[in-house]
This record gives structure tokens, C-alpha cells and sequence, in this order.
């Protein structure tokens, strides 16, 4: 150490305390650095972040690193890709807790954490509009004694208006379908997974135990969601506050239905159609095949594939608590997906995701791309099926 330097103090309790909030995944990690060379950010900034030194120092218990840590999408990619099988985005999370407590959260985060506290929700939307986006659609209450199904809407899906659209195209295909489904109209609770993805593990652990207590009242085990990130949440942390869950991402109920024989087309989608993989389905929940059954059986085409597909799909750069912050105009990682369709020839870029649709369609806007829409396979499978 130079004479001039100040001493490294490293904090044993802070050590201690991310040990048992990681599970001890950090002290895994040898500083390959194989996490700071693929993490996307490298794609649109000159130089990455450093995700080894942020995990170097959740090692040694020391704090620090808040610009460069609410970066993180969560997209997985990183742990992909890790020699040690590292959960790196729980590390990123686990110290995004310690921000929490030190009040080193980014301008934007705290206020999703009060609208879901007040609101049941992330949007800032009072609860009672939750139903809103089917006023005209007559949708029962669910009972676990008539129907097949509870339909998840989300939160997403109930206030944003452009993924409402989803919501209403779901509903559509499975009527078509003759699927019994219901949902649970304003008592719909939160999932909690975008507090989760924020680093605050407490209040996303009371969430959860509120919204399976109301889950359990309701008699729900099937239950068909439509964002990724719920389905998500519901398989990889419900299971210890109601085990009896029994989670579906609505591309795999619908392949599932495809295969019984239960779900038929009018006419095949005469367009060129690409895929976007939402990383919280294809990398974090291992599913490429479903959406991607769904999707050829409504299309006279074959399905055209990007550059990164499946398992090695390119993030949307929503993921992580990033819907609540400010991506710079030219690091958004969503343009770079933009390119990767373009190739492919497509006219259709479709998703299965409300954050990728989001993200994916801000940038052809921004961009002004006339050539290439974005649409869900649930606004697709809707276009298509016999009625």
C-alpha cells in the first residue's frame, strides 16, 4: 500500500450478511471474469462494468459499487455462462439489498416499492381499475369447482395499455379453445417479482405470503400466467410459502392445449415472423419450445431465426427493476435486437413477454422502422384461431 492510501476496511457483518443472502453462491466465483465479458452492457457501452470486481467484493464484504450496480437486468446471461454455475444476478440482488438498507437506492425505485405497498401493484394505479382492460369481457370470478384454469393477468398486462392487449387476446384464444378459466378481478394479488429483482428479499417475502394466503382462500393450483417474470416468481420462490401452486407461462399452456387437440386455426399468418426469446422464459426456465409451437402452427412459414435465439437470446434490457429507470438513448439493448430481426428478413417480431414488448417497441418507434412490427404471440395466436 502506498503512504497515502486509506486503509481497506472490510465489514465481517456485511460479509456475513451476503453469505446468507446469496447462499454463499459469491464465495464460488474465482474471477475468471468469463461474467464481465459476455454481460450485454458490452455491447453498447464503450467500456462494461466490472460484474467480477462487484462479486469480488460481495466476497469480501465490502460495499460499494452503486452506479454500476442497479445496471443489472437480471437477464442471466452471466450465469449461463459461469464455469462455476454462479447465480449472479442473486449476488447483484443480495447487494442491492445492502443498498436498500443504506439508502443508496436510484431516484425511481423507491416510489415502485410505495405504489405496490399502497397499490397492490408497481404502476402507480389504484386498485380498483385492475379490471379495467375487460370491462366489456364478462369474466368470472374464478371457482376451483367449475373452472380448469386462473387466469394470471398480472399487473402489467391489467394497467399498461399497450400490454392489455395481451390480456384481451388471451381471453379470446381461450374461449376459442373452450377453456372453464377465471380470474380473481380486483383481488388479484401482486407476485412480487419486480421487488424481488430490486434486491428488497424482505418486503418480497411478505408480498408473497400475503398473495399465496389469498391464492390458498381461493382454492388456485393451476394457474396460467402472462408475464415470464411472474411465471418465474411463482415456480422458483412460491413453492415455500404454498407448495400446492402449480405454475404455467401461458405459451406452454397453449402448446399443451395444441397437442390435446384443443386448440385450431382458421387460416395460417401469411407474414414472416422472428422470435424474441424473453430471457425469464428461455434462459432462466429453460423453454424454447412451447412459444415456438405455438407460433409454427399458426404461420404457412417457416419461423425465421435470429442471430442469438433460445437459450442465447439477447435481453431486452427491461428486466432487473430497468423499467423504472432511465436507459440512455443508444445503450438500449433493444435496438441491437432490432438489427438481429431486420436480418432475418422478418415483418413480424414477435415476443411473449410485456417487458420485451415494451422495450422492443419503444425502439422501433424511436428508431422510426416502418418495415417490422412488434406483436405477442397471444395477439398472433388470436389472429388466427378458429373461433
Amino acid at each position: 500500500m502506498k503512504p497515502n492510501d486509506e486503509p481497506i476496511l472490510l465489514d465481517d457483518a456485511l460479509w456475513d450478511e451476503l453469505i446468507t443472502l446469496t447462499g454463499g453462491e459469491a464465495a464460488a466465483c474465482y474471477q475468471c471474469g468469463v461474467c464481465t465479458a459476455i454481460c450485454p452492457w458490452g455491447l453498447v457501452k464503450e467500456e462494461t462494468f466490472s460484474v467480477r470486481t462487484l462479486i469480488r467484493r460481495a466476497q469480501l464484504g465490502l460495499p460499494g459499487g452503486a452506479d454500476v450496480l442497479w445496471l443489472c437486468t437480471t437477464c442471466g446471461e452471466c450465469e449461463a455462462y459461469c464455469p462455476r454455475g454462479v447465480d449472479i444476478p442473486n449476488v447483484f440482488r443480495a447487494l442491492r439489498g445492502v443498498a436498500w438498507q443504506r439508502r443508496e437506492a436510484p431516484e425511481g425505485l423507491p416510489s415502485l416499492l410505495w405504489s405496490n405497498y399502497w397499490n397492490d401493484n408497481p404502476w402507480g394505479q389504484p386498485p380498483s381499475q385492475r379490471m379495467q382492460w375487460a370491462q366489456d369481457l364478462e369474466l368470472p370470478l374464478f371457482d376451483p369447482a367449475e373452472h380448469e384454469i386462473l387466469y394470471y393477468v398480472g399487473s402489467t398486462a391489467a394497467y399498461d395499455k399497450r400490454a392489455q392487449q395481451i390480456a384481451r387476446a388471451l381471453v379470446k384464444v381461450f374461449r376459442a379453445a373452450g377453456i372453464a378459466f377465471g380470474v380473481l378481478g380486483v383481488h388479484e394479488p401482486p407476485d412480487g417479482a419486480e421487488i424481488l429483482d430490486v434486491g428488497h428479499r424482505r418486503y418480497f417475502a411478505e408480498v408473497a405470503e400475503q398473495s399465496a394466503e389469498v391464492f390458498r382462500t381461493h382454492g388456485v393450483t393451476r394457474l396460467v400466467t402472462t408475464s415470464p417474470h411472474s411465471y418465474d416468481v411463482f415456480k422458483q420462490e412460491y413453492g415455500r410459502f404454498y407448495a400446492a401452486l402449480q405454475p404455467l407461462h401461458y405459451t406452454q399452456y397453449l402448446a399443451e392445449l395444441l397437442s390435446a387437440g384443443r386448440l385450431h386455426f382458421a387460416k395460417p399468418l401469411a407474414r414472416k415472423i422472428t422470435f424474441h426469446d424473453p430471457c425469464y422464459l428461455a434462459r432462466h426456465n429453460d423453454e424454447t419450445v412451447a412459444p415456438r409451437q405455438v407460433l409454427a402452427a399458426t404461420l404457412d412459414t417457416e419461423l425465421l431465426e435470429m442471430e442469438n435465439s433460445g437459450a442465447e437470446t439477447l435481453c431486452c434490457g427491461g428486466g432487473g427493476g430497468r423499467m423504472w429507470l432511465e436507459t440512455a438513448a443508444g445503450e438500449r439493448f433493444s435496438d441491437l435486437r432490432l438489427d438481429e430481426a431486420l436480418e432475418t428478413g422478418a415483418e413480424v417480431l414477435a415476443t411473449a413477454c410485456p417487458f420485451c414488448l415494451a422495450c422492443l417497441e419503444d425502439s422501433v418507434k424511436a428508431r422510426g422502422i416502418e418495415q417490422l412490427q412488434v406483436l405477442d404471440i397471444a395477439e398472433i395466436v388470436a389472429l388466427t384461431v378458429a373461433s
